[in-house]
């Protein structure tokens, strides 16, 4: 399954610079960045690709995937959810994916130290939040999307919610760098990540199977210290396939690079070293030639899913986790310290 002999340990600065190359080669001229050639690109996992990029410091690339988005967001501060190269495929306005563009503006700024791009990026990111907020219930809860014609969704998710935990902190820690700081944006932070350390019964929509319910509170920083090891002890054998990675679903044989990245990432931020770096060798086996990742894989078939898919995604978050390991950008620790927001 994969190009190397390597099974484990972290990737040279040859590596790093080849899978980061892949990332680039499949970026559009507009500076979009599809999931697989041809295919489409949501903001959040293009952003995901930008991070990524200015990780391995491919800055001009990065800041042409911010650039594309600033080109294509809404006056009232969303994005649709899926776009193709010639325009939009899913018109629906996810609120998780809307915000990400905080979190990749301030990984940016770490990664760089550009107080430009900072400046010029935080009218855009402060209409995506203000967008977001507007989706927030009383309870702390944020609604998952909008319908094309503006009508929110009846539902919550535990993962979007948490994601936009970290991508609401971001953006507070931007506002204060540029000096406007959002203190309106502060009580609805904290009742945010109140309820997500709460979950009482009804605030989000059921997703157990799901791994990214599992481990995304922890990813976030919305728990930390015991409450957040606790949380990853208790569903730890239900998602890790001992060798092999991360399920994307607890009751399916099925491992994907990105889930496993971003668990390696969780227990990082927990202190547990020794895992993360575990999790992290078993996606050895799925970088393919080239330095591109799998998107998944099929046990005990050994088959690649879906088809032979080696997504941009996943190359992405091999990188994030890796520079998270090695310490080597200055925007490492973005998802591992979350005391730094």
């Amino acid at each position: 399954m994969t190009d190397s002999a390597q099974t484990t340990g972290l990737l040279s600065e040859a590596q790093i610079d080849e899978t980061a190359d892949a990332i680039i080669e499949w970026q559009l001229p507009s500076g979009m960045i599809p999931w697989v050639p041809g295919g489409h690109a949501d903001p959040w996992n293009h952003v995901e690709a930008a991070m990524a990029l200015s990780a391995a410091g491919r800055i001009t690339e990065a800041e042409r995937a911010y650039d594309w988005l600033v080109g294509l967001q809404h006056d009232d501060g969303s994005w649709h959810q899926y776009y193709l190269a010639d325009g939009v495929e899913q018109d629906k306005f996810d609120a998780n994916v809307i915000a990400y563009i905080a979190t990749g503006v301030w990984h940016h700024w770490l990664a760089t130290g550009d107080r430009g791009f900072a400046e010029t990026m935080y009218p855009v990111v402060e209409k995506a939040i203000d967008w977001v907020f507007a989706l927030q219930q009383e309870r702390g809860e944020i609604l998952w999307a909008r319908h094309a014609d503006g009508t929110p969704w009846s539902f919550a998710l535990l993962t979007g919610s948490s994601s936009m935990f970290h991508s609401t902190r971001s953006a507070l820690a931007l506002s204060r760098l540029i000096g406007n700081e959002r203190t309106d944006w502060i009580e609805r932070i904290q009742r945010l990540g109140d309820v997500l350390r709460e979950q009482p019964e009804g605030a989000f929509a059921p997703k157990n199977r799901w791994a990214m319910d599992w481990y995304y509170p922890v990813l976030s920083g919305a728990l930390r210290g015991d409450a957040a090891r606790e949380r990853l002890a208790s569903r730890y054998d239900t998602f890790v396939m001992e060798g092999l990675g991360v399920r994307c679903v607890g009751d399916r044989p099925w491992v994907t690079t990105a889930e496993t990245c971003e668990c390696a990432l969780a227990h990082l931020a927990t202190g547990d070293r020794e895992t993360a770096q575990y999790l992290f060798d078993t996606t050895w086996r799925l970088r393919a030639e080239g330095g591109r990742y799998w998107t998944g894989e099929v046990h005990p078939e050994e088959v690649n899913f879906p088809g032979d898919e080696q997504s941009t995604y996943s190359s992405a978050a091999v990188l994030l986790a890796n520079d998270a390991l090695a310490g080597r950008s200055t925007a490492s620790h973005v998802f591992t310290e979350p005391e730094a927001l």
